[in-house]
């Protein structure tokens, strides 16, 4: 990108990224897709409204959608698990996952999450089993996969979906083993330190796509995604049109092959 990132502390960027009026997946889903259709359940337990997962048309090519369901009010906020996922939420992305192979699909997955729900019911449903079965399937999954972080990615609850060949990044979405607060706290015992955990993490867009995670940003306008979403949409939109294209190009056993290469090798 040739815009300055670097406007925003990561302190700044971290609170832009949990702001309650970003875009959520619904908005994305209604600017850039037509026809979508959700589909519900994980066929085990029940259904999960912190995970929509569904198909739909991105142009002219049908596409399963996924992603983490955040709101802007406490109520709704209560009702979708403020975007933490139970196990069958994770399941539920796995039937939509390997539906989407049996029809030869594109995948686009939408993240916005502090992480896995981490009680005691969660563990004992199978939250690690599942997140692991999620890693698992979309590191060999035989369609494109594209992973758009919006807002906050945090841990494996994040991971879980994000496996993918691109990952894209909002200019102020972020992505970190664990929330600045939780860092500190194991850290230093001191959860009250995290804007020096913010500054430690390298969890900010341009850091990421410097150590190789994040293959592109998506700028934001001044003030972040909630002062203009149609121009956050139309940028990501070009970059969801462009790297579609590009991933649809190459050949299946190529295309699974650069991908376990990516993971293999960040951090290297």
């Amino acid at each position: 990108m040739e815009k300055n990132l670097t406007k925003h502390s990561p302190v700044e960027r971290v609170a832009l990224a949990r702001e309650a009026q970003r875009p959520k997946i619904r908005d994305y889903i209604s600017a850039l897709f037509e026809d979508f259709f959700e589909t519900h359940g994980d066929r085990l337990y029940g259904d999960d409204k912190s995970m929509l997962c569904g198909i739909a048309r991105f142009g002219n090519i049908p596409v399963t959608v996924a992603g983490n369901i955040k709101a802007a009010t406490l109520a709704e906020s209560i009702e979708c698990n403020f975007g933490m996922a139970n196990p069958e939420g994770y399941r539920k992305f796995q039937r939509a996952a390997l539906q989407a192979e049996k029809f030869k699909r594109p995948i686009i997955t939408f993240i916005d999450t502090p992480g896995a729900y981490p009680g005691v019911e969660a563990e004992m449903r199978g939250q690690g089993e599942a997140i692991a079965r999620c890693i698992f399937m979309l590191s060999s999954l035989r369609v494109p996969i594209i992973a758009v972080f919006t807002g906050e990615g945090g841990s494996g609850g994040a991971l879980a979906i994000a496996v993918s060949d691109r990952i894209l990044m909002m200019e102020n979405a972020i992505f970190s083993i664990l929330s600045p607060e939780g860092f500190a706290s194991i850290l230093w015992k001191d959860s009250k330190r995290r804007d020096e955990a913010c500054e430690l993490m390298k969890l900010i867009s341009e850091d990421l796509e410097h150590f190789g995670i994040a293959d592109r940003i998506v700028e934001e306008p001044e003030g972040g995604a909630p002062s203009d979403p149609k121009f956050v949409f139309g940028k990501l939109k070009l970059a969801l049109e462009e790297e579609l294209s590009a991933l649809m190009s190459l050949n299946i056993d190529e295309l699974i092959k650069q991908r376990r290469k990516k993971y293999r090798f960040i951090g290297v």
